[in-house]
């Protein structure tokens, strides 16, 4: 066991620690290959009856996953002539990990508490029971970075109520604990402060129960709260109207008018946009209209597993993260630098096989 992930097992629950604090427990390629083999073997084992997982400090669940790791073995190591074996390895093996935690057989438990983004969602949003506290500060960023929501985006994004999934995918929002009780992120809010009891009311439950799953929504029921009106409640109306446009052109046309019809909402959310990467905007549309239709999150996967190796063979993930993450002068140069400027062939690139480089689970 790293100093980066933690292990432990009490009564029939396990638990999943990430122990990366002050990287607000972002996501490494070691943590993955510890973790997967773990799960497994926890499914298997008849003596772990649920697996619960949440993050060190008061912070963050998970940031996200280590891309600017990913970003280092190119530019550093390689020079900038990439594919690195990192870049390959990295989002294939965390797919694998989040289509192990959706279809794990289990209750799969995790405690949102503080910054949950991009790898961190993908470590919770596909398990059996999310629970997110007053601290809790949700986003999938990845327009802003040269990628895409990732993870299996692709899956649960456009399976939000109406378009919130595309608005959340495009734009970055955040969301808070309400927020993400109200469009399903999340399953039950518990203030931070019940926390510690209830994890040992879990450890307790469980160990005297012969159903995990009953035992840990038992245990639910007595420290579930209310988190408070849902803050997105006033913006669905237009959200549903203007992100179901079929194209990054058409949502901008519509907020715009929805702007010159005195929404500020609006005009905020296409500023907003207009300050994103063109080419993940473009993407990430397509992404999730395919991702609508498709049948499992294999298969999602598997396109985003194609979009991933597209990005890193390409140049805007990498001027996304040294703008953002290590430069942090946070005025990316983007090529192309609009979205008229963004072909459909250009997109459809994204999605076309990788020879040598395919998901497989």
């Amino acid at each position: 066991m790293s100093d980066e992930i933690r292990f432990t097992v009490e009564g029939g629950l396990a638990t999943v620690e990430l122990t990366r604090p002050k990287a607000l427990n972002a996501l490494t390629l070691g943590m993955i290959r510890e973790m997967h083999p773990q799960l497994e073997a926890w499914e298997d084992d008849d003596s772990v009856k649920a697996v619960l997982i949440k993050g060190e400090g008061e912070k963050a669940f998970c940031a996200g996953g280590d891309v600017r790791a990913v970003y280092r073995s190119i530019v550093d190591d390689l020079g900038g002539k990439g594919p690195s074996e990192l870049s390959k390895t990295f989002f294939l093996e965390e797919y694998r990990l989040n289509h192990t935690i959706h279809a794990f057989s289990k209750p799969y438990v995790a405690l949102l508490d503080g910054v949950t983004m991009g790898g961190g969602v993908g470590l919770s949003v596909h398990g059996s029971h999310r629970i997110v506290t007053e601290r809790l500060m949700f986003a999938m960023p990845e327009t802003g970075i040269g990628l895409f929501p990732d993870v299996g985006g692709g899956w649960f994004l456009p399976r939000l109520p109406g378009e919130f999934g595309t608005y959340l995918a495009l734009t970055g929002a955040r969301l808070d604990a309400a927020g993400a009780v109200a469009l399903g992120v999340a399953t039950h809010y518990v203030p931070s402060t019940r926390l510690q009891g209830l994890e040992a009311a879990l450890a307790t439950t469980i160990a005297e129960a012969s159903d995990g799953r009953t035992a840990i929504n038992d245990v639910l029921d007595r420290f579930a709260e209310a988190p408070g009106d849902d803050p997105t409640a006033g913006h669905r109306e237009l959200i549903d109207r203007c992100f179901a446009e079929s194209s990054v052109e058409g949502i901008l046309e519509a907020l715009d008018r929805a702007a010159a019809d005195g929404s500020g909402f609006a005009a905020e959310t296409a500023a907003t946009l207009r300050h994103k990467c063109p080419t993940s905007l473009k993407i990430s549309l397509e992404q999730l209209r395919r991702g609508r239709s498709m049948s499992n999150l294999a298969e999602v996967l598997a396109m985003e597993y194609r979009m991933s190796q597209h990005c890193i063979a390409g140049t805007e993930f990498f001027e996304g993260v040294r703008a953002i993450l290590v430069d942090k002068d946070h005025a990316p140069k983007w090529r192309p630098d609009s979205i008229e400027g963004v072909s459909a062939a250009l997109v459809a690139s994204f999605f076309d096989p990788v020879p040598g480089r395919e998901f497989s689970l």
